[in-house]
C-alpha cells in the first residue's frame, strides 16, 4: 500500500508542479495531496504543524492565483473588460496556442477589452502589460510554492 500511496504522491507532486505554469491545473493544492499521500504512508509523517501551515499556504495562493492578475490588469488601469478580456485571453491561449499561448492570451486579450471599452492604445496596452505583470507573479508564487513542497517530500521520502 505504501508504494502506491508514494506512487500517486509523486505524479501529484509532479501534477503540481505542472500546474505552477498550466492554469487548467490547480498546481499548489495538487502539491498539498501529494503531499499528503506521503504522509499516509506507514513510514514517512510531517507533522500536524507542518501540514497545517502548508494547507493555510495552499489555500492562501489558490486565493491569490486568481485575485494578483486582476490586481495587475486594476492597478496598471484596466477596466472591468480589460479584467474579462485577460481572463478570455487565458483560456484562448491555452487551448489554442500552448504554450505560447498561455503567456501571450492574457496580455492580448486585455488590450482588446479596453480597446473595445474605447480606451485608447497607449492606455490599453497599459493595461495589457499589468495583467501580463499579474500572471508572472501568479506563476511564480505557484511555482515556488510547488515547488518548495516537492523538496520537501523528496526530502522526507530519501532522508526521512
Amino acid at each position: 500500500m505504501d508504494y502506491l500511496l508514494i506512487g500517486f504522491g509523486i505524479i501529484f507532486i509532479i501534477g503540481g508542479i505542472l500546474g505552477g505554469v498550466l492554469p487548467v491545473l490547480p498546481g499548489p493544492p495538487l502539491s498539498y495531496i501529494g503531499l499528503l499521500l506521503l504522509h499516509f504512508t506507514e513510514r514517512y509523517h510531517f507533522s500536524p504543524r507542518f501540514l497545517i501551515i502548508w494547507g493555510i499556504i495552499t489555500v492562501v495562493v489558490y486565493l491569490l492565483d486568481y485575485a494578483i492578475p486582476v490586481w495587475g490588469t486594476k492597478r496598471f488601469g484596466g477596466s472591468k473588460r480589460g479584467v474579462w478580456g485577460s481572463i478570455i485571453g487565458l483560456i484562448i491561449g491555452l487551448f489554442f496556442f500552448p504554450p505560447f499561448g498561455i503567456v501571450v492570451g492574457p496580455f492580448v486579450g486585455a488590450v482588446a477589452g479596453e480597446l473595445t471599452a474605447g480606451k485608447d492604445s497607449g492606455a490599453a496596452l497599459k493595461s495589457g502589460f499589468g495583467s501580463f505583470i499579474g500572471f508572472l507573479a501568479g506563476t511564480l508564487m505557484k511555482l515556488i510554492v510547488s515547488g518548495l513542497m516537492a523538496w520537501h517530500f523528496g526530502k522526507e521520502l530519501f532522508m526521512g
